[in-house]
C-alpha cells in the first residue's frame, strides 16, 4: 500500500463514499495499485483518512465494477485477468459495441456532433494537460455520449459495464502518446462518420478503436508470463 498517496494529499472527505470509491478507483487503474494485490481495510482506511464503513462501501462498488476480486477467507485483491479472460471480455464488448454503432441513425443529428465536438475538445486540453483522471472521465463521457445516440438505453448499461471491466486494460494507455494521438484521431473521424451514411463504416472504427489497449496489455501479460518462467528456469 506504500504506492497510495496519503489521505492529506488526497483529501477526502470523511463524510463522502463516493470520493473514497473514485480514489480506490484512481489507485488501481493508473497502476499504483497492482494487479493481485491485497486490499485491507486498515491500509485502506490509514492511506484514505476514512472510515471502515466507507472503506467496505468502496470496495464492493469496485468489485461491482469489476477492478477488485472478493473472496472468502482470502480478502479484497486488485483483480488480475489471464490472457483468455482479457479475449473473452473484449469479445463481448466489441459485439455490444458493434451492435450500438450500426443502430445509431445516420446522418445524426447537429445536436449530437455538437456534444460529441464538445466532449472531444475537452478530452484533447486533458490529453494536452496529461491529466489522466481528466482524460478518462472525458474519453468515456464521449462514448457513453456517442452510443446512447443507438435508443437502447439498456444496451448502453452493458457496454457501460464491459467498459468498466476493461478500465484496467486500458488505463496504462492514457499517458502514451502514440496511443492518445490515435485515439483523438479515431474520434475525429468517428463524429465524421456520424455527419455521413456509412454505419458500417462507423461501427468498424468503434471497434478497431479498442485495439490498441487491448493488444497492449496482451502483450504486457506475456511479457510477464516469459519473465516468470526465465526467473523458474
Amino acid at each position: 500500500m506504500s504506492d497510495i498517496r496519503t489521505a492529506d494529499a488526497m483529501t477526502i472527505r470523511r463524510d463522502d463514499p463516493d470520493d473514497v470509491v473514485a480514489r480506490l478507483e484512481e489507485d488501481i487503474i493508473f497502476g499504483r495499485l497492482a494487479p493481485g494485490a491485497r486490499l485491507t481495510e486498515d491500509a485502506l482506511m490509514s492511506a484514505y483518512g476514512t472510515s471502515r464503513h466507507f472503506v467496505r462501501q468502496a470496495l464492493v462498488e469496485a468489485e461491482r465494477r469489476g477492478i477488485v476480486r472478493r473472496e472468502k477467507n482470502v480478502g479484497a485483491t486488485v483483480r488480475s485477468y489471464s490472457a483468455e479472460e482479457v479475449r473473452q471480455i473484449y469479445e463481448v464488448r466489441e459485439m455490444l459495441t458493434r451492435q450500438a454503432a450500426l443502430m445509431i441513425p445516420l446522418p445524426a443529428p447537429p445536436s449530437l456532433i455538437d456534444e460529441l465536438t464538445g466532449l472531444q475538445r475537452q478530452y484533447c486540453a486533458k490529453a494536452d494537460l496529461q491529466d489522466l483522471r481528466g482524460i478518462h472521465e472525458a474519453n468515456d463521457a464521449l462514448h457513453v455520449a456517442l452510443f446512447a445516440a443507438c435508443g437502447n438505453p439498456y444496451l448502453v448499461r452493458s457496454l457501460q459495464h464491459y467498459m468498466n471491466l476493461t478500465l484496467p486494460m486500458r488505463a496504462k494507455n492514457l499517458a502514451d502518446r502514440e496511443g492518445l494521438a490515435q485515439s483523438r484521431r479515431q474520434h475525429e473521424l468517428m463524429i465524421e462518420l456520424l455527419k455521413g451514411r456509412d454505419s458500417w463504416a462507423l461501427a468498424q472504427l468503434c471497434v478497431d478503436h479498442m485495439q490498441f489497449s487491448k493488444k497492449d496489455y496482451l502483450a504486457r501479460i506475456a511479457g510477464e508470463e516469459a519473465e516468470r518462467q526465465g526467473a523458474d528456469s
